[in-house]
């Protein structure tokens, strides 16, 4: 799992390439209007989504690691760090902003806004925890949210599916994975959790890591 997803944030990171330049009409801006291409809320928003959704990509995966976790509690604490202040600070609010350009209209709007919302939620809850050193609520609410963090991997995967297997029409498609990417992430995490996937983290993380963390 951990190979997937860092094909895909090798191919996000080949995908976000082409904007770098800040031209108009590139790949996903040219489904865009002139009007929402020159609007200045859209285009920050959108590279500031682009961009620190790669990281928190990155840092999220890194985290759920063993092997760097028994490197010590400072990597985790900075990987843990770069993940939180980007979600809540930049990935979420400027997903916002998305959302409310979003093609589709209205279905696809609340789609993305509950998205983001619940993603910032999921983040803070487990930040809290973390605060207050109730590490087993810190990994299962770490869980939901790279979960939702985990909803592009899912929704551009799902599109495939649908449009190729099931071939499904284009906008059909899109109006179901806008829902689904996030909403059946966070139904298969709570099916893993009940079963201890939770439990199974806290205990790769146990000993010196969590000790060390709680002192």
């Amino acid at each position: 799992m951990a190979l997937f997803v860092l094909a895909f944030a090798a191919l996000m990171a080949y995908k976000t390439y082409p904007y770098l330049g800040f031209e108009k009409g590139v790949e996903f801006l040219s489904t865009k209007s002139e009007e929402t291409n020159d609007h200045p809320v859209f285009r920050l928003g959108f590279y500031v989504h682009i961009t620190s959704s790669l990281v928190v990509l990155l840092a999220g995966l890194l985290q759920f690691i063993p092997f760097l976790a028994a490197k010590g509690p400072q990597l985790h604490r900075r990987l843990g760090k770069v993940y939180i202040v980007g979600i809540l600070g930049l990935a979420a609010p400027s997903g916002l902003i998305l959302a409310y350009f979003a093609n589709g209209g209205l279905v696809s709007q609340v789609g993305f806004t509950l998205q983001c919302l619940v993603w910032w939620l999921c983040t803070w809850k487990a930040y809290r925890a973390a605060r207050q050193r109730h590490w087993p609520m810190h990994v299962d609410w770490m869980l939901r949210s790279f979960a939702v963090t985990l909803a592009a991997l899912a929704l551009r995967s799902e599109s495939y599916l649908m449009y190729y297997l099931l071939e499904t029409k284009p906008i059909e498609t899109y109006l179901t994975v806008t829902w689904l990417s996030w909403v059946g992430n966070l139904i298969l995490m709570e099916i893993l959790l009940e079963v201890g996937v939770g439990r199974y983290f806290l205990r790769q993380f146990s000993g010196k890591l969590i000790g060390k963390l709680a002192a």
